[in-house]
């Protein structure tokens, strides 16, 4: 028996270097072990689709994961009941992971490769940020095994960051100091691929502009009105016509959130909501003051008053980071691309129907190579950006819905709900251990990182059109 147990502590003692020396394998097999929990986890958050600021039950998820996995929670951070930090290991560095997890509004979608309403649901995971969410969570909890073992030292911090869709999470938690200690940041993104982000995002405002007027009978006395929707609708028209006179990587979209109550009475109160986009900061704070120029004189035509002008969001564009983006690179080929079966072709194919030109493809099968020119520039805005100026972010997307499928969609929707969506989920997850344990191991690369950012950002200032003092709005809609 002692020879037995002499035996069988030898073969324990063989077994704990190796485990040391590949946290990776340890990594790795943890998300396999665990991709049955992941995948609930992401269909409970599908299902209940909540918007931003209002994603309580989807924060508390991902919560109640982490901390049934080890991890210290700190909830309701930055003023938002949905925002929190999830906290593992001591010392440095600390290596930051984002994770989104709110719906959009107007994208309710069965499990389906047909457009179909689902049932009791307003809204929809169109930007797959329920997959998001909990592949950054996962990911999270595969550094921490390696973190437990002692093959690496420091600390992994999970950043729940809510209202992506609208620019407000990561922008107010970055105002409150929430990411003050962080080395660095590791990030993904849901889309039809699977490739290290080498590219800028746009820089974006969010404004809304709210008008009072007079109330009268639209009928009887309309001359003893003032419409304020009158106002709304003659900043749009200036509007217009200053599209025709912008750079043209410049977006400007717009809906009205208050219109007024009925026809028959003038309207007294009317408001609108614009995002303004373009490539550089420095361009969003020239065209939003021409905007606000727009907005004082549709008060003056329609004798009305603006009485309120709120900047909810100002994201930054984004500074990608060509030392970090190496190191996701190097462990997305190491993972691999997601092997979709023949049957989720088929469903990822049926999605495609209305889609023109038809893709030639129902779902990219490969990691994309990282190229070796300067950074591609985005259509898309984030709030990720503002983190890029103040820390190195890596980032990357894997594929997890129909190849080619347009951004904020329901047939995004439909294959982030079921195995499309979550072989997505688990390469992202293994990434994201592979690559921050890379960084535990290398410190050299993050310093690396650090001079990446410094070399980028060089002599631009960092200017916020959030007034100083302002908290996280409580409500965005």
């Amino acid at each position: 028996m002692k020879k037995l147990f002499a035996a069988f502590a030898l073969l324990l003692v063989g077994i704990q270097p190796t485990a040391q020396s590949d946290p990776k394998t340890a990594a790795f097999g943890w998300v396999d072990g665990n991709a049955s929990t992941l995948n609930r986890v992401n269909r409970n958050i599908w299902t209940w689709a909540e918007t931003g600021l209002e994603e309580t039950k989807s924060s508390e998820e991902l919560q109640t994961l982490l901390r049934s996995n080890g991890f210290s929670v700190e909830a309701g951070v930055a003023g938002m009941p949905t925002a929190f930090v999830a906290s593992y290991g001591s010392g440095r560095p600390v290596i930051g992971i984002l994770a989104e997890f709110d719906a959009l509004p107007g994208l309710s979608q069965d499990l389906s490769p047909e457009r179909t309403n689902r049932a009791g649901a307003t809204a929809g995971h169109g930007c797959g940020h329920s997959v998001f969410g909990t592949a950054s969570s996962g990911g999270a909890i595969a550094i921490k095994q390696a973190l437990a073992s002692g093959a690496i030292k420091g600390t992994v911090k999970l950043f729940g960051t809510p209202a992506e869709e609208t620019g407000i999470g990561k922008t107010y938690m970055l105002r409150e100091g929430i990411f003050k200690d962080v080395d660095t940041l590791l990030s993904w993104h849901a889309l039809d691929k699977t490739m290290a982000t080498w590219d800028y995002s746009k820089a974006m405002v969010s404004v809304k502009f709210k008008f009072e007027g007079l109330p009268s009978h639209a009928s009887v006395s309309p001359h003893q009105g003032k419409s304020a929707l009158d106002a709304v609708e003659l900043m749009s028209v200036g509007v217009n016509f200053m599209r025709e006179h912008v750079k043209e990587d410049t977006r400007i979209h717009y809906v009205i959130t208050n219109g007024g109550g009925q026809p028959n009475v003038v309207p007294p109160s009317a408001e609108v909501w614009y995002y303004l986009r373009a490539n550089k900061h420095t361009d969003v704070e020239e065209y939003y003051v021409w905007l606000t120029e727009i907005a004082r004189a549709a008060a003056a035509m329609s004798r009305t008053r603006l009485i309120e002008t709120r900047v909810d969001a100002d994201l930054h564009e984004v500074l990608p980071n060509r030392t970090l983006v190496e190191v996701i690179q190097k462990n997305l080929e190491l993972v691999g691309p997601p092997v979709f079966d023949e049957r989720e072709k088929a469903f990822a194919r049926a999605t495609q129907k209305d889609l023109k030109p038809q893709p030639a493809q129902a779902l990219a099968d490969r990691v994309e190579p990282l190229s070796s020119g300067p950074p591609s520039q985005g259509v898309h805005s984030t709030d990720v950006g503002d983190l890029t100026w103040f820390f190195p972010v890596g980032q990357f997307t894997a594929a997890t819905y129909a190849y080619g499928a347009p951004g904020h969609s329901w047939q995004i929707v439909a294959c982030t709900g079921m195995s499309i969506g979550e072989k997505g989920m688990l390469v992202a997850a293994k990434t994201i251990a592979g690559s921050a344990i890379d960084l535990y191991r290398s410190p050299e690369l993050i310093q690396r990182a650090r001079e990446d950012l410094k070399r980028t950002v060089a002599d631009q200032k960092y200017v916020t059109l959030i007034p100083e003092g302002q908290k996280a709005p409580k409500t965005i809609r």
